[in-house]
């Protein structure tokens, strides 16, 4: 997959000037502290944002811990823009870097991180894509890294399967739909995470988000 051919914001409608009006829509001051939860930043830790679009979830992990090493990593210029200028604005110093989530080894070395996170980023890929990301947080963690996902899991209602069109409709259902079928621990799984747990699940008006936490095998 080249930096050419990634999923941009927002899928298919890329109005990547959009994506943070419309994800303050899924309820994301909670599922995003929730996240910041399970990360728990610690001084001196270096905390990597697989996919870190606009940098919301980067800066609130360098507000909650100043002394960490938070990097973020998109491969969209656009939403890297817009996370520099988000970061000035409100004081925080994220790290920032052009670069795929399945090739993270390349940009901060094997074993360099003591987190890895995600949010809203393993919906919007291809089934081999999934596995080439989670392949690549893996090698990047230390041993007994921590990995953290907020993504639109398993759609367990009927209610929240007819929410998450709005998703498929911007993203495709084909890369989607495995999400909405609950793939994502067995993926965790297959990459040689140990640990694996849907530690939160957040109803929003586009499905639900679940959080996801497990630990480097």
């Amino acid at each position: 997959m080249s930096e050419q051919t990634f999923t941009p914001a927002l899928g298919r409608l890329k109005f990547t000037r959009l994506y943070d009006p419309v994800v303050a829509l899924t309820r994301e001051r909670l599922w995003r502290s929730l996240v910041a939860m399970h990360v728990a930043p610690r001084p001196d830790e270096t905390i990597v944002d697989v996919g870190c679009g606009t940098g919301s979830q980067a800066m609130l992990l360098h507000r909650l811990e100043p002394r960490a090493r938070i990097v973020g990593v998109d491969p969209d210029p656009e939403t890297l823009a817009q996370a520099r200028r988000k970061s000035r604005a409100s004081g925080t110093a994220p790290e920032w870097r052009l670069g795929m989530g399945d090739a993270l080894t390349g940009l901060l070395g094997p074993g360099s991180a003591d987190t890895a996170v995600s949010s809203l980023v393993l919906h919007q890929c291809p089934l081999a894509m999934k596995r080439a990301i989670l392949a690549s947080m893996h090698a990047v963690l230390r041993p007994g890294g921590k990995l953290v996902i907020a993504d639109y899991g398993w759609q367990r209602t009927a209610s929240m399967r007819l929410a998450f069109r709005v998703v498929q409709l911007a993203d495709g259902v084909r890369d989607t739909q495995p999400n909405a079928d609950g793939v994502l621990p067995a993926l965790m799984t297959d990459a040689g995470f140990a640990d694996v747990r849907e530690a939160e699940v957040v109803r929003t008006v586009t499905g639900s988000i679940s959080v996801y936490v497990a630990a480097r095998g």
